[in-house]
């Protein structure tokens, strides 16, 4: 299929999928998305990477290898359900304290009561906000987390360059995010089973494929690696990199506030 990916100049902002809409109207739909998967988010991960997101989750903490501090705060963003955040606080030894943020209640929801269950609701606060507006004061943070959600931000610049405000001196941004396939074969196979498989899975899981058409096709929207290494060195990071999971088809981008 045609690559339709955006540059690093931008473009996501009025893309909702492979659809073009006016400013302002891609966060609505975008909530309305996620207010339809919320109570299956995991299986939808599940189908969307084949089970493989929760090896590159975990790849992604190894990479923070959070300290063993009380005084250690990460924000993980657009992690409504808690899964990035519930990994960091166990791999701590339940001593860091998380925060938990994102603009949908529905996924927040889900995410308190995980982490009721998992008695993890002393190390974690959960906000409903938006991740172009950040509710915290700057140099708050020793690390800012966002796994498979900047991709549905519609002005990833400006997540970014807020990403860069909240965080301490030293302190590190990691992002997890379907990207470039780019090893030969693999990304005919992928775009066969996204686009023809996904959907249908998830019309079977949820009753509606139009939610899983939107994130099959805003993967293919999403800047390559290198561009979005780019915006990256743009809202103020140093040393960044990214590393390939599973032939490209995510991977993990690392920056540093110096």
């Amino acid at each position: 299929m045609t690559d339709q990916r955006v540059s690093a100049d931008g473009g996501m902002e009025t893309s909702f999928g492979f659809r073009n809409v006016d400013a302002g109207e891609k966060q609505p739909l975008v909530n309305d998305v996620f207010h339809k998967v919320a109570k299956r988010y995991d299986i939808m991960n599940d189908v969307m990477s084949a089970g493989l997101h929760r090896a590159w989750k975990d790849a992604m903490i190894a990479a923070l290898n959070p300290p063993r501090r009380e005084d250690y705060k990460v924000l993980d963003v657009a992690g409504g359900t808690g899964d990035i955040a519930f990994r960091i606080i166990e791999a701590s030894d339940r001593k860091a304290h998380a925060t938990v943020l994102d603009i949908n209640g529905s996924m927040l929801a889900v995410g308190a009561e995980r982490a009721e269950k998992r008695k993890l609701s002393a190390n974690l606060e959960f906000v409903e906000a938006n991740a172009e507006e950040l509710p915290f004061e700057a140099n708050s943070f020793d690390a800012y987390t966002i796994a498979f959600g900047i991709r549905n931000v519609p002005r990833i610049d400006v997540a970014l360059k807020e990403a860069h405000r909240v965080l301490k001196r030293g302190g590190r941004l990691l992002v997890l995010e379907f990207s470039e396939v780019e090893m030969p074969l693999l990304d005919r196979f992928y775009d066969a089973w996204s686009f023809n498989a996904i959907p249908k899975f998830g019309k079977l899981i949820t009753g509606d494929e139009a939610p899983y058409q939107y994130l099959v096709e805003s993967i293919r929207k999403f800047p390559n690696q290198r561009n979005f290494a780019t915006m990256i060195k743009e809202a103020g990071f140093s040393r960044v990199s990214f590393t390939n999971y599973t032939g490209g088809i995510a991977a993990l981008h690392s920056g540093w506030k110096i």
